[in-house]
């Protein structure tokens, strides 16, 4: 187990849109592509988080430390097989919390 990835995990959740958009849709593949190691146990945790409160927590940053997704070019929405958006992570925040 590594403490600093999750620790980095959870930063980028906050504050890159893309990133914290791409581990909802599929935690291991998303933390795999983006280098951090987790063990199946700390990707369990951590994918038991729940998005609202992420998004709520992601909203409430300086806009300085963000990253906020960029539209998605045709290409790029095309081989993600999704409809060109400007979607933020916290699509969906209306969800449980």
């Amino acid at each position: 187990m590594s403490q600093n990835a999750v620790e980095r995990t959870l930063g980028k959740l906050v504050t890159d849109d893309e990133f914290c958009a791409r581990f909802f849709e599929n935690p291991a593949a998303a933390t795999w592509e983006a280098g951090l190691p987790l063990s199946a146990l700390e990707l369990d945790a951590l994918s038991g988080l729940s998005r609202a409160a992420i998004a709520r927590f992601s909203q409430s940053l300086d806009g300085r430390i963000r990253r906020l997704c960029p539209p998605r070019t045709p290409a790029r929405a095309a081989r993600r097989k999704q409809p060109l958006s400007s979607e933020r992570c916290d699509a969906g925040a209306e969800d449980a919390t």
